[in-house]
């Protein structure tokens, strides 16, 4: 870690900048590439008839999953009866999964609707369920600003594919 001028310790992360260079040079959404099976298609967990469930890409905690639509939607008040249910369906099974393979104390499960709602791909709809631990907010991301994460991403998604099999 290093101190900058102002005073901000930065915890150097430079697989990042892969994401970064792509996000200006990104043509469509990546959720529908997704979707497509033209780019991160090992960050899927699942799929359905409607929606599909996949890893995020800079996840909050380990085992950080996102539902999403099939279709590229921005509104949730636009999704079909069948897209609604499925996506409430999916996001229970992606509960029941990271409770068989991390134990976590809590969730927080939601959506961010809208760029100023903190949506950072806002034109495709996407629930968050992030796992959380009591004390998961530790030191480094209060006093630091770095969060620690004990797992990569590959090995959480074998993981929780793996608890999805049993709940089929």
């Amino acid at each position: 870690m290093n101190r900058d001028p102002d005073g901000l310790e930065r915890l150097w992360a430079p697989y990042r900048m892969a994401y970064v260079r792509e996000a200006g040079q990104r043509d469509g959404c990546p959720f529908c590439a997704m979707v497509a099976g033209e780019q991160q298609t090992e960050m899927i967990v699942t799929r359905g008839e409607h929606c599909f469930v996949a890893m995020n890409l800079y996840p909050y905690n380990p085992g950080h999953l996102m539902v999403l639509p099939n279709r590229h939607e921005a509104d949730l008040t636009a999704l079909t009866d069948e897209e609604s249910r499925e996506l409430t369906a999916l996001t229970q099974r992606s509960i029941r999964a990271i409770r068989r393979v991390s134990n976590p104390d809590g969730f927080n499960v939601g959506l961010n609707l809208g760029a100023v709602a903190g949506g950072s791909i806002s034109q495709h709809l996407h629930q968050h369920v992030v796992p959380r631990w009591g004390g998961d907010a530790n030191f480094m991301t209060v006093v630091g600003r770095t969060k620690a994460l004990p797992q990569t991403i590959a090995e959480s998604a074998d993981l929780l594919r793996a608890a999805w099999a049993e709940d089929d």
